[in-house]
């Protein structure tokens, strides 16, 4: 098991400067990530620096719970793309997944996973297991590679790590096929492990290097 290859080492701090998000990209090409995910107005930065190294530039859109118009949306994801990345991390519109607005939520995505691979982020922690197997299933329609688990919002601790391997569970049986991604405090090696264990096929963490200097202790 290469845990490396499993992380999309994160920065979504709004307060990140150039120089930090420069600082993200050269420690996932020293450790060799999957990728380095970013909002978007760094996107064109990240895709620069990480040229030619193997490792993808994701972006985050529309966080924390998905609420822009579907025009605002659209908009940020196309400009991601011509931006240089390579996967649109996008949060589900929560608000209408509350309001069961199934036919306007499967709309929205399929406009942007057209545009390029997406990870639709379905924002788990916020959601009845229902919901959960609703929206997943939503996401594989839509034409989505993955459904993502959570942002750094993500109400559940990584204590309750027992909670979010219920959630891939849920994921898994609802989209079969699609990468599943889990993300939202998962910071130790030993979050990882579970993650992986319960069936993530993709870490996002904004904990990537210390997970990795855990592996050489």
């Amino acid at each position: 098991m290469k845990i490396n290859q499993y992380i999309d080492h994160t920065n979504i701090r709004k307060e990140s400067k150039k120089q930090d998000i420069i600082n993200t990209c050269n420690e996932a090409k020293e450790y060799q990530f999957r990728g380095v995910c970013v909002r978007p107005n760094f996107v064109k930065l990240a895709a620069n620096e990480l040229r030619g190294s193997g490792v993808k530039t994701v972006v985050l859109i529309d966080d924390p719970i998905g609420d822009s118009s579907h025009e605002e949306r659209l908009r940020i994801a196309t400009k991601a793309v011509l931006d240089g990345a390579d996967d649109l991390d996008i949060v589900i519109n929560v608000v209408d997944v509350k309001h069961e607005k199934w036919g306007k939520i499967e709309k929205d995505l399929k406009a942007i996973c057209k545009l390029h691979d997406t990870k639709v982020i379905i924002a788990s922690g916020m959601l009845t297991d229902s919901e959960i197997a609703k929206v997943s299933s939503i996401v594989k329609k839509a034409g989505a590679i993955c459904v993502k688990t959570a942002t750094d919002k993500d109400p559940l601790e990584n204590r309750e790590i027992s909670e979010k391997a219920k959630h891939l569970k849920i994921m898994r049986e609802n989209a079969p096929g699609l990468l599943i991604k889990a993300s939202g405090n998962i910071k130790t090696l030993k979050d990882v492990k579970a993650m992986i264990k319960a069936g993530a096929d993709i870490i996002g963490s904004s904990s990537g290097v210390s997970i990795m200097k855990e592996l050489k202790k």
